[in-house]
């Protein structure tokens, strides 16, 4: 097969979790710049790469990089590009995209110019003057960083922290992309008991659960290649039994755990949609009635923090009683949390042993990691 290039966009701060995904996938040629990641494959690689990664945003082709500083040099390149390889004749190609640091400013002058000399390559492929558009979506995407852009061919559709398994969340749900990575970064493999005590829908221990059982992530869903003719369904079918055949079937013990039973109910229900409800012990608890005796365990949670004052003030005391009932673990347990609060540190009564700047889709938080070892 073909060798292509892959462009896998991340959350800031995911780049590297996520190379190391790839390259544990056994992937080649993987290189990070900010927000994204590359790494090298072919056909096959789309459908597998959609199901089994669990912190990137999307899978995309790479179509070409070239210099962009000029829009003449933009269209001449774009009307030069082998698309009909990618885009059928009744395809529908919108284009969207960012430019940073560039010379070309206005993202809507591109996208216009991007479109327009497609429009003129595709339709001198087909040999027509009007292309319909009225096949499937084949989302074009442009990325111009210092003048030199990277076009790209979308292959997911909906974000990949799309799992399938929550389709109602409680509010200010966490990414499911980010919960894996915390879990990820928590070193949660399965071996010791991993507690969520504020879990809302259930996505930290949901995700922990697929990290422990080897599940990939992606399987239940549908991905906008799966329309592509050139990737024939046999290799989506491969990919499946490929990546279900390293699933593991053993039992985990990893609790959620929240006051308020609605959000159990929900994390219970969420969890049975993902397949792993014989993995997690949901509770109803609050955060101050948690106790453990167990030599070793990971606490990866995500708290309540508030907007506005009195929200501020509430989140404060959450944290407070979340800090106390930290000390009461064994000195061997260990405490992954996301927060935006500013004086997290201070309420949760004492400082993290590392902190690591990451975002929630555009809410900026830190991780704050306790290590009692």
């Amino acid at each position: 097969m073909e060798k292509l290039t892959f462009c896998i966009p991340t959350l800031f701060g995911l780049e590297g979790i996520c190379a190391n995904e790839l390259r544990k996938l056994g992937y080649q040629d993987v290189r990070t710049q900010d927000r994204r990641v590359f790494c090298s494959g072919t056909l096959a690689d789309v459908p597998r790469l959609n199901y089994a990664l669990r912190t990137g945003e999307r899978v995309r082709i790479v179509l070409d990089e070239f210099f962009a500083g000029t829009f003449d040099a933009v269209f001449e390149t774009v009307k030069q590009l082998p698309l009909s390889n990618f885009i059928p004749r009744d395809g529908q190609f919108p284009v969207a995209g960012h430019s940073l640091d560039s010379t070309i400013t206005s993202v809507p002058a591109l996208q216009r110019s991007i479109k327009k000399a497609a429009a003129e390559n595709l339709g001198k492929a087909y040999g027509v003057s009007t292309l319909p558009e009225t096949g499937g979506l084949y989302q074009l995407e442009f990325m111009i960083l210092k003048d030199n852009c990277t076009l790209m061919l979308d292959t997911t559709g909906q974000g990949l922290h799309k799992r399938g398994y929550r389709a109602n969340a409680m509010e200010a749900p966490l990414r499911e992309t980010l919960a894996a990575a915390m879990v990820i970064l928590s070193g949660y493999r399965g071996r010791d008991m991993l507690l969520d005590p504020f879990c809302g829908s259930g996505t930290i221990p949901i995700e922990a659960a697929m990290i422990a059982k080897n599940q990939a992530p992606g399987l239940l869903r549908h991905f906008s290649a799966e329309s592509f003719p050139y990737v024939p369904k046999k290799l989506w079918m491969a990919a499946k039994e490929e990546l279900r055949a390293k699933e593991f079937e053993r039992r985990y013990p990893i609790v959620g755990a929240d006051s308020d039973l609605s959000a159990i109910q929900l994390a219970q229900d969420n969890a049975r949609k993902a397949g792993v409800d014989d993995t997690i012990t949901f509770v109803k608890k609050d955060v101050s009635e948690h106790s453990f005796d167990l030599d070793y365990g990971k606490l990866v949670t995500n708290p309540p923090y508030g907007e506005r004052m009195l929200e501020q003030e509430e989140a404060a005391a959450v944290t407070k009683k979340l800090g106390d009932m930290y000390r009461r673990l064994p000195k061997t347990w260990s405490g992954y949390v996301i927060s935006s609060h500013e004086e997290f540190e201070g309420a949760f009564g004492r400082g993290a042993d590392k902190k690591r700047k990451l975002y929630n889709g555009r809410l900026k938080c830190e991780l704050f990691m306790f290590d009692k070892k």
